[in-house]
């Protein structure tokens, strides 16, 4: 079994246990379930800003505690200022050490969109993205049948919320590619087994249709890798470990985004 079999074990007995907890009648009273989702696209392509969507993570299967002390609201709050499209807040607990406190303090600190970032393998996570502040999910397909992705995107859409469908080769975004989508990430991270290598987005690059924003994930370090990126088409870049591993994770995003 594979770190991410691990991870999906557990979310499901996660999402079972949230459901005692909270149900969908209280979580569509939260006051954030009718506030109007912003869209993903109109930031990520707004020439005012990066196309960054800037990653708040506190640790992770393969690195352990990346920064166990950084605010939320503090760092998340410099990266808009720094000039970030959107950002991704993890949610998943035992092996990311994120929490729903993380995304509602992300969303009372900002104005621009805001990712879940968990494993969504149920429609009951996707009431609650919306239910906590969320614009925007994510659907990974290594872990989903092109049937739930279809299902889980058209939902999240029906709420207002922008569908960021994650993908790590080209056999899984063939069996993927949706109406009920708004955007394709490349993940440089193999969640198998964690390695990563920027060559992915490069290579699924001209694979993606044009009618679907282009979001290459992990393994950017270099501001000279944004502009080779957007040479081949892709509008956003979402970016964590690398602001996340420094004492000042916003002030590495102001210093990162000055060598655009």
């Amino acid at each position: 079994m594979n770190i991410l079999d691990k991870i999906v074990l557990r979310k499901k007995e996660e999402v079972a246990a949230a459901k005692q907890k909270v149900s969908v009648k209280e979580l569509e009273a939260y006051p954030n379930f009718n506030r109007q989702p912003l869209v993903f696209k109109d930031f990520l392509l707004d020439e005012n800003r990066t196309g960054i969507i800037a990653e708040f993570k506190r640790q992770s299967p393969s690195k352990g505690i990346i920064n166990g002390t950084a605010d939320v609201a503090e760092v998340t709050k410099t990266y808009n200022l720094a000039g970030a499209s959107a950002l991704s807040v993890l949610t998943d607990t035992d092996f990311f050490g994120g929490k729903a406190e993380d995304l509602w303090a992300a969303r009372m600190a900002n104005d621009i969109p805001l990712l879940r970032k968990d494993f969504m393998i149920d429609e009951y996570q996707i009431l609650e993205a919306k239910a906590w502040g969320a614009d925007v999910i994510l659907l990974i397909a290594a872990i989903l049948t092109p049937q739930q992705i279809a299902h889980f995107g058209k939902l999240a859409q029906s709420l207002g919320l922008s569908v960021l469908l994650e993908v790590h080769n080209q056999q899984e975004l063939e069996k993927s590619i949706c109406t009920s989508i708004n955007a394709i990430g490349v993940n440089n991270r193999n969640l198998a087994n964690f390695k990563v290598n920027i060559q992915t987005s490069f290579e699924l690059a001209s694979q993606i249709p044009n009618e679907f924003l282009k979001i290459s994930e992990s393994a950017i370090s270099d501001p000279e890798t944004i502009k080779q990126l957007k040479a081949v088409g892709y509008k956003g870049f979402l970016i964590g470990e690398n602001f996340m591993k420094t004492e000042d994770p916003g002030q590495a995003m102001m210093d990162f985004v000055k060598k655009l």
